[in-house]
């Protein structure tokens, strides 16, 4: 399989390109900072791409079988809704034009429910400083949810997504937070990166958001 991976130097691409190289995939890494990445692997390519760039993006992307957007216009950016949410556009038009069919993206939690309505994102202990970069991360869910070309996923991480070791396990839910036996909901960012790579290769969330957890 040769997937390529928009944004694979940040702290979840780069988790997710781990483990799909792990698992023997050819990727693509598709970032602004091609230095950033240090890991030498023979079926590994980094090539610099802008994910505001649409003729740019359909090139790199076009001779593989799917594509995974990790893509971050920063945290600390003062303009992330704006960039990120052209990116959303910009990336998911790139990806029609080139062919490719299956795309996954790295969603957010604040999309997810906590109450029956009531997304997180919503509520009012939710971080201002993450709420530019929520709300653009929720317009993906959005723009993929009127798409008619593409077999989508849209994989939430919980509320808390850490450093920590790959364990290989997570539970599902589908459009709740997922919390476990002490009300916490988290995961280490290894073991969402399994959950993408799992998702990647048997397709059980076709056109589905869903999100993992402990």
């Amino acid at each position: 399989m040769k997937l390529a991976i928009i944004g694979a130097s940040g702290f979840v691409g780069s988790a997710i390109l781990e483990e799909a190289l792990s698992r023997g995939i050819t990727v693509k890494a598709i970032v602004r900072h091609p230095e950033k990445i240090q890991t030498k692997n023979p079926q590994l390519n980094v090539v610099k791409g802008d994910a505001l760039n649409e003729d740019e993006l359909v090139d790199l992307v076009k001779d593989q079988d799917a594509v995974i957007s990790a893509y971050n216009a920063g945290w600390d950016n003062p303009d992330i809704l704006t960039e990120q949410t052209a990116a959303n556009h910009t990336i998911l038009d790139a990806i029609r034009r080139s062919g490719v069919k299956r795309f996954l993206a790295v969603g957010g939690a604040g999309s997810l429910e906590v109450a029956p309505g009531v997304q997180l994102l919503d509520t009012p202990d939710f971080p201002e400083q993450f709420k530019g970069g929520a709300i653009a991360t929720r317009d993906m869910l959005v723009l993929l949810k009127k798409d008619t070309e593409l077999d989508w996923t849209f994989l939430c991480p919980p509320i808390s997504l850490d450093p920590g070791e790959r364990t290989g396990n997570y539970r599902e839910g589908k459009n709740q937070v997922v919390f476990d036996a002490k009300g916490h909901s988290h995961i280490s960012v290894k073991d969402y990166a399994v959950a993408m790579i799992d998702e990647l290769q048997n397709n059980k969330h076709i056109k589905e958001r869903f999100t993992v957890a402990y």
